[in-house]
């Protein structure tokens, strides 16, 4: 029996993702960007973002099906994001799906961002064994989620307080002089630097702090220790070696980031940890990710750099995942 086809569509932030899976068979991922309107404001401006999924979607949905040999009539049903994200954003994709779907008379499923990002380990790794932690580090997430069912939704069991991991690494790209968006940039740097160069601070890690937030996450105070650094430096007249300032940050991050997770596994009895979202593309938290999880037993998934970013595949996967569960969908109107 042939597994069902199903289109994905993922529109929470600034890129139009879209993506066409058979079963866990990646059959095309296409994406537009408008990253390159926002880096002149230094950070992601929804109105800008909403009418640029509008002008993409179309065009967007086009090159999947040309991509994967196909016309809208072989679809089989339509997954898309629903939250969370930048509303206006959403609404862009939902009313797409919601169109498509009702046009092409087939079953649409809404789903959720963050559980999408777990789903899309599926195209790369093949079945994921539940229970599992799941850390999902983004420009807007930096959560740990207990994994015991993805069709039905994964549990948040930790999350950021403040900035998340992704939106420091773009804070701190912009204080060095770099460009947005600033996770790829630091990591390049970074590999030409000295980790233990600067002693940056782990955010919420103190045994005082791990009483009311174990596997919470807090980075705002760590942006503001690389601000004062630099600020320092500069008063004292040294010249910033921004290498040492990108690989010791990153470090701090990293070091945050997998030791709870891997803390997470152990107290939850889980055996199996997942990585995903933008920051995962990350070298220093995939290899630091390897090292701990060896060390602990854990059985580690982390997908492709490619599908670790905001995409339309990862939409698809969780609703044919979804469908092969028997999941209902989702009711139009």
């Amino acid at each position: 029996m042939n597994q069902p086809i199903v289109l994905g569509i993922e529109t929470s932030c600034d890129e139009t993702g879209i993506g066409i899976v058979r079963g866990n068979e990646l059959l095309a991922n296409t994406l537009a960007t408008s990253i390159d309107e926002h880096a002149r404001f230094g950070g992601v401006v929804p109105e800008i973002a909403s009418r640029a999924h509008l002008e993409a979607m179309l065009p967007t949905i086009e090159r999947a099906l040309r991509s994967a040999k196909m016309e809208l009539s072989d679809l089989d049903a339509i997954a898309v994001t629903r939250n969370p994200g930048l509303i206006g954003a959403l609404l862009v994709g939902v009313a797409a799906a919601e169109g498509l779907a009702s046009g092409l008379g087939i079953p649409i499923h809404h789903v959720d961002h963050l559980d999408a990002h777990i789903a899309v380990d599926t195209l790369s790794n093949g079945s994921l064994s539940e229970p599992a932690i799941a850390l999902l580090v983004s420009g807007g997430h930096s959560s740990l989620m207990l994994v015991e069912d993805i069709t039905l939704g994964a549990r948040v069991i930790g999350k950021t307080i403040d900035d998340a991991a992704g939106e420091a690494f773009d804070k701190v790209a912009r204080l060095l002089g770099l460009g947005f968006p600033g996770g790829p940039e630091l990591d390049q740097k970074a590999k030409m630097g000295d980790s233990e160069s600067i002693k940056f601070p782990r955010g919420l890690s103190a045994k005082h702090d791990l009483v009311k937030h174990q596997f919470d996450f807090s980075f705002s105070g760590l942006k503001t220790a690389v601000a004062r650094w630099i600020e320092n430096e500069q008063r004292l007249g040294n010249a910033i070696y921004i290498p040492d300032v990108a690989a010791s940050f990153q470090e701090a991050v990293a070091d945050v980031l997998t030791q709870k997770a891997v803390a997470a596994a152990r107290t939850t009895g889980v055996d199996t940890l997942l990585i995903g979202g933008g920051v995962a593309a990350n070298s220093r938290l995939r290899s630091l990710a390897e090292e701990r999880a060896k060390a602990a037993g854990l059985r580690l998934r982390i997908p492709p750099p490619s599908l670790c970013t905001d995409n339309g595949a990862m939409v698809a996967a969780l609703g044919s995942l979804r469908l092969a569960a028997g999941r209902p969908a989702t009711r139009i109107g």
